[in-house]
């Protein structure tokens, strides 16, 4: 059951300063929604573990994200996929574009897709689409918040 997620974020800080924080595991590990670890496994790929509630099953992911079509400090696509044992699989990933909103800020946008199978896929789309958007709508703002909202004040404040 596959579906698409797009949005855009506005965050507080210069491009250069968004792409490496994109490109940070610890960064990382902090905005990913139940992620408890997040190790990175070559310059491109991470080994994961993602702990996640979707209506009423739990499931811990355990699986591997990948950073593709590198284009720095511009955009890439993240990807990743988790097998979660009887709860079934997910996988998904997202192309991230970051572009100049002024001298210290950046509009992050995004389009992601999401597949679920296994015992997820039984709990209906509309579950599934909305649980999805709200993991990617987290990450994306627990990110602006992050990078953004890093103790640094901007100058016209």
């Amino acid at each position: 059951m596959a579906m698409v997620i797009e949005g855009e974020e506005r965050i507080e800080a210069p491009v250069d300063a968004v792409w490496r924080a994109l490109n940070d595991p610890e960064v990382l590990k902090a905005c990913i929604p139940g992620c408890e670890e997040l190790e990175k496994t070559s310059d491109t790929e991470f080994a994961a573990t993602v702990a996640l509630k979707i209506g009423p099953i739990k499931a811990r992911f355990n699986g591997a994200v990948e950073l593709s079509n590198l284009n720095p400090p511009h955009s890439y696509t993240i990807s990743g996929e988790g097998k979660g044992g009887v709860a079934g699989f997910a996988k998904g990933g997202a192309d991230v574009a970051l572009r100049e909103d002024g001298a210290d800020a950046t509009i992050l946008s995004y389009s992601a897709k999401a597949d679920v199978g296994g015992k997820m896929a039984q709990l209906g789309s509309r579950l599934i689409q909305s649980t999805s958007k709200k993991l990617a709508g987290q990450f994306f703002s627990s990110f602006s918040d992050h990078v953004g909202g890093g103790g640094e004040t901007p100058a016209s404040a």
